[in-house]
């Protein structure tokens, strides 16, 4: 397991390392920089003013030695300053950070109470009228964008019943208060991760219970209960872990557009700031948190493989 460890982890990081170029690469593309607003802020400044503070910052110098300066940086645990909020990006992100990845895991749980049992229903009886509803509700979910949904669930919730506010943003304290103005985001994000969750699970679900020892075990009378929970689901849920760490990422980019949507002060809030007001060290660095949550949630999943399944060793997936 350590050799699987440290193999993975050595791969995470080669690709961190090619993100954080191409990353850098895009914002260094992005119209104007920290002289250019200076300069708009300040009209006075004179070309000789402009050429200094170019040499001081370093943006005289080409792409690369920019890049090699910044990357030295940031393996100090240095990855300068958030122009717009004054203050280093590490403090910058930590709140926000902590926001995102609660919504995430609120909606990542309502995505699998939602997705497996319904997945394992529809698998267990094809062809049936809830198999057939099942598939409808999914096909519809995955198609509505994260946007249209928040929409929807503003208008009915928020608008017309009341139930819950349509601000993510609670001005008093206390969890329940909190939860009650989380709970349309969690449930937007939940929604539209539920219905890819449960259409894997449903093909998984089906393929599981044509295997051979699923027919030698309804012949040996055992209930249709014990059949789906104590054979067919363990091997179901092999196929599907990997979309669920792929999930993860779509939890993170979906988050972006529902904190949007609602006025949550996470990192989606943050990140389109970022981007706004060109603060070029604090959208790259929340993009690279991004692939890290990623990366995170795959080194999880191949984790989880062995513990599903016996056959899965972790010397065999080192050696893959």
């Amino acid at each position: 397991m350590l050799r699987f460890l440290t193999m993975r982890l050595a791969q995470s990081l080669a690709v961190l390392v090619l993100m954080s170029v191409a990353i850098y690469g895009l914002i260094g593309l992005m119209p104007g920089d920290p002289i250019d607003l200076a300069l708009s802020a300040d009209p006075r400044l004179t070309s000789d003013d402009i050429a200094r503070l170019r040499a001081l910052y370093g943006l005289d110098e080409p792409w690369a030695h920019r890049y090699w300066a910044w990357a030295i940086q940031a393996l100090q645990g240095e990855f300068g300053y958030s122009r717009l909020f004054a203050q280093p990006v590490i403090s910058t992100l930590a709140e926000p950070l902590g926001r995102t990845l609660l919504l995430m895991g609120g909606s990542f749980a309502v995505a699998l109470a939602i997705g497996l049992p319904a997945g394992m229903a529809a698998g267990a009886r094809p062809h049936s009228r809830l198999d057939y509803v099942v598939n409808l509700i999914c096909f519809a979910g995955v198609a509505m964008p994260a946007f249209w949904l928040a929409l929807l669930l503003i208008l009915l919730f928020a608008v017309h019943w009341q139930i819950f506010p349509a601000s993510a943003v609670a001005l008093e304290p206390g969890f329940a208060t909190q939860l009650r103005h989380l709970a349309l985001p969690i449930l937007t994000l939940g929604l539209l991760q539920a219905g890819g969750i449960t259409r894997y699970m449903r093909a998984a679900m089906r393929e599981a219970l044509s295997a051979d020892h699923i027919r030698t075990a309804r012949a040996k009378g055992l209930s249709e209960v014990g059949v789906i929970w104590g054979h067919a689901l363990r091997n179901a849920m092999i196929p599907v872990i990997s979309i669920l760490a792929l999930d993860v990422g779509g939890l993170f980019s979906g988050a972006l557009i529902v904190e949007m949507m609602f006025g949550y002060p996470g990192m989606g809030k943050l990140l389109f700031d970022a981007v706004m007001g060109n603060d070029y060290n604090l959208a790259l660095v929340a993009l690279l948190f991004g692939t890290g949550v990623t990366l995170v949630a795959n080194l999880a999943a191949d984790i989880a493989y062995a513990a599903v399944d016996p056959r899965v060793s972790f010397a065999r997936m080192s050696d893959a």
